[in-house]
């Protein structure tokens, strides 16, 4: 190992200041030291490559972090002499000034940071960097400085100059040289001949960038016999692969495919002026890092689909929580334009947060995005104008979780007590003093999705309970609302239990709603002191089979549960309890149903408790189902159905489910959904199998439940409000306010079919 190399080994860190001070300082005076490849085996492949200087007389030469290498001498010598050399260390400048002020008088020095430059735009017609970019690309210090020495070599070179980068193009520094100049720049690559004899080592390349004078996307072009360089293996290969990775890339994005742009890209034209306001115009890009804010941002830039003119905001940008992010109306096309539609805004600017964001806060955030989105708003920069912030928020004030762990079917689920910003007046008077607790049922495979939702009150208040309560606040969707950040005491949920004789979700009351389409015979039921055989698949919290097992005494309810899990998890934090009318069966939903009439209840008979009696009632001795109820999220959201499970939707599904329904049966299906295209997808589907099918849509919620009959018989629209006096008078609720909300409920269910 010689001086050079030993000396190199002190060197460290390569972006440090100080270190190349060091460094110049012990090496001495006079002795240029060379990275890479030397002037033999670069002069013919890079003079090739600058302006000839023939054509123009005095083209000007920029050289960053030039240190003490002797390339620029060497190009002096060959005619080029409007030269200037820049690098942070004074030693190095220094050095190099007194080495040529005599015998090139028109090289110019300067101490400068290459990744702040002191020059004004368009300035130089060639930047040549000898192993510059990558001293800055140090895997430990990352792509920040190497980032912003890139954008300034595009800001100081003129139209149709070169960038003439001598690298070992590493993945890392290729990975970032690439996208850089990706639109409006002509690349090609070309491998540096080695000095003869030479030893196995890196093979030093040679990337040239030229700036067009449009935004077109070209291919990057390379001159590399591949079979020369088998000797460098791993630098060979990876070179390769990123090479072929970015052309592909490149010509997606020819082809109009969507890929995530920068916004550098688009600010080059990508997709576009993005000065002006092009109707339906979406791009999908990301936003900040590498040394342009803290964190770096997944973005959609929308622009309203009907300029009407009838905007509150040229340019707006909506936040999206992590914790939301997947959900369709934010993750799906259709939805953006949806919310696009609903912020009012010309120019919605819409950010995707995710886990690179964890730990910062709102605050925090909008002043990271203020400067990004500026340069996204369309017309001047500088006009002024104000963009409103709009966030996703979830409503929680306080939270405490009371469970956390983990389902091998389910994945990872959350049990937590919430505290909500507004509730309606209506709920508050349960309780005329202090807050409301709400205990939640999350699953995290989607993080928004409140599975169960109760209100919990202390067992001595149940007696004082002054019967006021409505439905649910209006604010708050069932399946739909998201966590929130303060944290609940968690003494405060404290010997609670979980109140039973209110449904939080509003589409449980809307469910029960729909059994007016069969009170006649609910009412001929219970007169006959016999039971009506209702199955609800999905157990969530149990709290709709126990709400319904207090109101409807004559229902022998059957739940299907694919995980055990969740038993338990109903039993332990929800007071979930069974009886012999309220069971639940661990099994697969759609073949229960399916086998239904081999596998359902073999007794006769079956224990009725009736005001706090207990009598021995005749069941029915077919197996039919009367009440089937569809009430189960889909694992995987991402297709725009939450809920059900897209199986449940199937033909094969429905038309078992009509097989299994008795004559006087109804079939339930709570949907959840924000896709008009979906949602009449399953309308159709249904109506292609039922004789009749009915809708509920919930005001202010995104669920819709569907009614499906099995029978020619149906009830005509004008009895409507007598079967719903009917059904009134089968329910045995505490609250007469609850009753009312059902009622009023059936006067919004619509005929389909």
């Amino acid at each position: 190992m010689g001086k050079a190399d030993n000396i190199l080994q002190t060197l460290g860190d390569f972006t440090s200041k100080e270190n190349w001070d060091s460094f110049f300082t012990i090496r001495g005076h006079g002795d240029a030291f060379e990275w890479y490849a030397e002037w033999p085996q670069l002069k013919d492949p890079l003079i090739s490559h600058l302006p000839s200087l023939s054509q123009t007389a005095s083209p000007q030469i920029l050289v960053p972090g030039c240190g003490n290498s002797s390339l620029s001498e060497q190009l002096y010598d060959a005619g080029f002499r409007c030269i200037t050399n820049i690098d942070f260390s004074k030693v190095a400048i220094s050095d190099m000034l007194r080495r040529n002020v005599r015998e090139r008088p028109d090289m110019r020095w300067r101490v400068m940071d290459m990744t702040s430059m002191q020059f004004t735009n368009d300035t130089f017609d060639a930047v040549v960097d000898k192993g510059g970019l990558d001293a800055l690309m140090e895997p430990e210090v990352g792509s920040k400085l190497g980032s912003q020495y890139l954008s300034e070599v595009k800001r100081v070179l003129k139209p149709g100059g070169k960038f003439i980068c001598l690298t070992l193009a590493e993945s890392h520094v290729l990975g970032l040289l690439f996208p850089k100049f990706r639109f409006g720049w002509k690349m090609s690559i070309h491998v540096i001949p080695q000095k003869p004899p030479s030893k196995p080592n890196f093979q030093t390349f040679m990337v040239v960038v030229e700036k067009d004078e449009s935004t077109a996307l070209h291919q990057i072009e390379s001159s590399l016999n591949f079979s020369l360089l088998d000797s460098h293996g791993n630098q060979t290969r990876e070179l390769v692969k990123t090479l072929e990775n970015e052309n592909i890339i490149r010509q997606k994005c020819s082809s109009g495919a969507d890929l995530l742009l920068s916004l550098e890209d688009l600010q080059l034209g990508a997709k576009g002026d993005l000065q002006k306001l092009h109707q339906g115009r979406r791009i999908q890009f990301t936003l900040g890092g590498q040394g342009t804010s803290v964190f770096s941002y997944r973005a959609v830039l929308l622009d309203a689909r009907e300029q009407s003119g009838s905007f509150l905001y040229e340019c707006g940008v909506f936040i999206v929580p992590k914790t939301r992010a997947h959900e369709w109306l934010f993750s799906s096309e259709e939805g953006q334009w949806m919310v696009v539609e609903s912020s009012k805004a010309a120019r919605l600017i819409m950010i995707l947060l995710d886990e690179t964001q964890s730990g910062a806060n709102m605050d925090a955030i909008q002043k990271d995005l203020s400067p990004l989105v500026k340069q996204l708003a369309p017309g001047e920069n500088d006009s002024g104008s104000q963009i409103p912030f709009m966030t996703a928020s979830d409503g929680i004030k306080e939270r405490n979780c009371v469970f956390q762990g983990t389902s091998t079917l389910t994945g990872s689920i959350v049990v937590e007590d919430v505290i909500y910003e507004h509730v309606s007046n209506d709920a508050s008077r349960i309780f005329p003093t202090g807050d409301l607790i709400f205990r939640r049922l999350i699953f995290q495979r989607t993080e928004s999705l409140v599975q169960s939702e109760a209100l919990l009150t202390r067992e001595r208040l149940h007696e004082t309970v002054s019967g006021q309560m409505d439905r649910k606040r209006s604010h708050s969707s069932s399946k739909s609302k998201n966590k929130g950040k303060k944290k609940l005491n968690k003494e405060s949920s404290d010997q609670m239990k979980v109140y039973h004789c209110y449904l939080a979700s509003s589409y449980h009351l809307g469910i029960i709603s729909g059994f007016m389409l069969i009170s006649q015979y609910l009412e001929s039921v219970a007169s006959a002191r016999t039971t009506v055989n209702t199955v609800v698949i999905g157990l969530g919290a149990g709290l709709l089979p126990m709400f319904l097992r207090a109101c409807m005494s004559f229902l022998h309810i059957e739940v299907v549960e694919l995980d055990s899990t969740i038993l338990k998890l109903a039993r332990d934090y929800f007071d979930f309890t069974e009886d012999a009318d309220l069971t639940v069966h661990i099994a697969d939903g759609i073949q229960f149903v399916r086998e239904f009439r081999n596998s359902g209840a073999k007794d006769s008979s079956a224990i009725v408790l009736d005001n706090g009696n207990s009598s021995r009632v005749k069941r029915r001795g077919d197996t039919k189902i009367d009440i089937l109820i569809i009430d189960v999220d889909a694992t995987d959201s991402s297709s725009g159905m939450t809920c059900p499970a897209a199986d449940f939707v199937e033909e094969p599904f429905l038309l078992a489910a009509k097989d299994a329904l008795s004559e006087q049966g109804i079939f339930i299906v709570n949907l959840v959904t924000r896709s008009p295209t979906i949602n009449d997808m399953v309308v159709s589907r249904m109506k292609g199998v039922f004789n009749h099918l009915f809708s509920l849509q919930l005001e202010e919620e995104v669920n819709e439940v569907l009614f499906a009959l099995p029978s020619e018989f149906c009830i005509k629209e004008d009895l409507f409000n007598e079967s719903a006096l009917q059904l009134e008078k089968l329910l045995n609720l505490k609250h007469p306010e609850i009753r009312q909300s059902i009622v009023d409920a059936t006067k919004k269910i619509r005929c389909l079919k």
